[in-house]
């Protein structure tokens, strides 16, 4: 059985072996949605593939109902920067598109997201897809026992910022289990507060969001997509990652 230590649920290997388990179906629903994000696709049918596949593997999509979010992707376009709700809007060259999705295996919740270039992009948006990505890793690497969530925290703004790019201050990584948001909360920038201390068994999601411009969102109309305030590009990546004696481990790259 789970234990909860400060508030933070502890996973026994068997737990996180399921959220594994469910991590490999994820990346390949990922994978699926990455193949069919091409130019003239509409955001809804990327988020009909990501339905199907998930439900004919046995899984359920975590994020559909969820607060009454209406779909099992989050699709953002652009200048959205998370929690953008598939519909009819068709993909066009040049687009940068982030897909996030949680995927429910046996009761334990996997997830994940990945940024899509349509097409040629701008050489800026591929530096910016290029270091929001390394910085999920290098805050990865910082994901061992002994250390602290700002430590992980550390190594995605450094890297990012020295780059030139923001990384978002209203949005974090969380811990994840059998509820997609857990403690502790996990910022993608430094503050006064180390987060928690880590330790073997937890298991967090580690999601930069990451600006060309000011770190600065808004909420849209829709009171789910976030947008930057100055219409500059965004891209998001994410990994769950369990902490063990042994390192961290990825439980949603399809090893």
């Amino acid at each position: 059985m789970s234990k909860t230590k400060g508030g933070v649920i502890l996973k026994t290997a068997n737990e996180i072996e399921l959220i594994r388990e469910g991590g490999r179906l994820l990346r390949q629903c990922l994978n699926l949605v990455r193949e069919a994000a091409v130019e003239r696709v509409r955001t809804k049918d990327l988020d009909q593939i990501a339905y199907d596949f998930i439900v004919a593997q046995g899984g359920r999509p975590a994020f559909k109902g969820y607060r009454g979010f209406p779909a099992t992707l989050c699709i953002s376009v652009n200048e959205e920067v998370v929690h953008g709700i598939p519909n009819n809007r068709r993909l066009k060259a040049g687009d940068v598109v982030s897909v996030d999705c949680g995927l429910a295996w046996q009761g334990f919740i996997a997830d994940s997201a990945i940024t899509i270039a349509v097409g040629e992009v701008a050489p800026n948006h591929q530096k910016l897809m290029k270091i929001t990505e390394e910085s999920l890793y290098l805050g990865i690497a910082q994901a061992k026992v002994g250390n602290y969530v700002q430590d992980i925290s550390r190594a995605v703004q450094e890297h990012c910022e020295s780059h030139g790019f923001s990384v978002v201050r209203d949005l974090v990584g969380h811990g994840v289990g059998r509820d997609l948001h857990e403690e502790p909360q996990v910022p993608n920038f430094v503050s006064k507060d180390k987060g928690a201390k880590l330790e073997a068994g937890m298991v967090i999601a580690i999601e930069p969001m990451v600006n060309t411009g000011t770190f600065e969102v808004v909420s849209k109309r829709d009171g789910w997509t976030i947008v930057t305030v100055d219409k500059g590009y965004s891209a998001h990546y994410e990994h769950t990652v369990a902490i063990t004696a042994n390192g961290p481990l990825i439980l949603t790259d399809g090893k």
